[in-house]
């Protein structure tokens, strides 16, 4: 009877202690803490990445392709929306449609007038130099002048493209 009553406790105890993870605001040591990464939609990233610069996020997707340029970035899409994923490795071109969560970082590149001034000294000297063609040349030129025109309507001093510094994937 002893033997039962002490192996009962046991499990009581084991059912107990077992692995509950809390969501808790503070850091107390003591305590087991689950941070929940926060998953974003594709039709709602451009619009909500700048709440989360510099976080964990995950993100789902259909790879549409593995750039060819070093392979170390992969476009996700799905009907709604588009994302860049920027890894430090060579993504495996096998992804390439495969729906897949991908865990990382979300990064903001800002384009302001100091950024379309600097853009426009460089293309100009290349020009100069003949490295761009004038159809080149043209086309950057017109890029610096989309974003100013982008910048004014907008009636902002920066325009943001948010991207995700890429931590881990699972094929879904």
């Amino acid at each position: 009877m002893k033997k039962i009553f002490l192996f009962l406790s046991l499990i009581a105890l084991f059912v107990s202690c077992g692995e509950n993870p809390k969501k808790v605001n503070n850091t107390n040591a003591t305590e087991t803490t689950l941070i929940e990464k926060p998953l974003l939609s594709l039709a709602d990233f451009n619009s909500e990445a700048g709440k989360w610069v510099n976080q964990e996020i995950q993100i789902e997707g259909i790879v549409d392709h593995v750039c060819k340029h070093g392979g170390k970035r992969l476009f996700l899409v799905d009907d709604f929306g588009d994302v860049h994923i920027d890894g430090e490795e060579r993504f495996d071109d096998a992804l390439t449609g495969s729906n897949i969560m991908v865990t990382g970082v979300v990064k903001e590149f800002k384009v302001d007038e100091a950024y379309c001034l600097q853009m426009e000294e460089d293309h100009i000297q290349k020009h100069k130099e003949g490295v761009d063609s004038e159809d080149i040349y043209a086309q950057k030129m017109n890029q610096i002048k989309m974003y100013r025109d982008s910048m004014q309507t907008a009636g902002l001093d920066h325009l943001s493209f948010y991207s995700i510094d890429y931590i881990s994937h699972s094929i879904k």
